[in-house]
């Protein structure tokens, strides 16, 4: 995801220009301190207090041009127009927070309006186009089945969650003035991995599969996250 990242990042911004990101919903800050390590300013908006506190210690221990470049704001990521004004920022994150969010169009909109003309943002969401994977793979046949019909599931930490389709959100996304520009697949082919697997040994190849397979049909169609990006007009 990080590589589709920088590929809509290179290919929408010039090089070398520092950008304001946005990254809602930033869990431990991955991907915001690696983006501030790339010379961009970050701005995370966390609500966990255990996520904030990790993103918080990864940060100190970084040099101080990175964390002059870096800030957290303890806060719900509905509430961005509460922090910030509209037109804010050039690159808008929420990875992995939407299948959290019972009704997510608030949140969406609220994403949007963060955006500057031209602004780039960019959703990861559960694939409800393809729930019925997971279950199936494993043999959990009654399983697959009742994930047909739904966008509901129960994730791996037990939490009952939501997914989102394709189709639906490329219809919101145009209707809050940022429409679908691109979209990939993520984690096609190791979604089923356990929890816990140590890397293997041709990682690299591993990871060259899967960025192959999350921009090729049909392989991206069911992958276990999408990846979207849309471009405010």
């Amino acid at each position: 995801m990080a590589r589709q990242l920088d590929e809509q990042i290179a290919g929408r911004f010039a090089v070398g220009r520092r950008l304001r990101v946005l990254d809602v919903g930033m869990g431990q800050g991955t991907q915001a301190l690696r983006l501030a390590r790339a010379g961009h300013q970050v701005t995370g908006v966390e609500r966990d207090p255990t996520m904030i506190a990790v993103a918080r210690e990864a940060l100190a221990g970084q040099p101080e041009g990175i964390r002059e470049r870096m800030r957290i704001v303890e806060g719900d990521g509905r509430d961005t127009g509460v922090h910030f004004l509209p037109g804010s920022f050039d690159v808008v994150l929420c990875h992995g927070v939407l299948m959290y969010v019972e009704e997510p169009d608030p949140l969406l909109a609220g994403l949007a309006r963060m955006l500057a003309p031209g602004g780039l943002l960019s959703l990861v969401v559960r694939n409800g186009d393809a729930l019925a994977l997971r279950p199936g793979l494993h043999g959990d046949w009654a399983g697959a089945l009742a994930a047909f019909d739904t966008t509901g599931y129960r994730n791996r930490l037990g939490l009952d969650v939501r997914a989102d389709r394709l189709s639906t959100l490329t219809a919101k996304l145009a209707g809050i003035g940022a429409p679908l520009h691109t979209w990939y697949g993520v984690r096609v082919f190791t979604d089923t991995a356990p929890d816990g697997t140590a890397p293997p040994d041709d990682l690299e190849t591993l990871l060259a599969a899967e960025e192959r397979a999350g921009r090729t049909d049909p392989y991206r169609s069911v992958a276990a996250l999408l990846h979207l990006c849309g471009v405010r007009g």
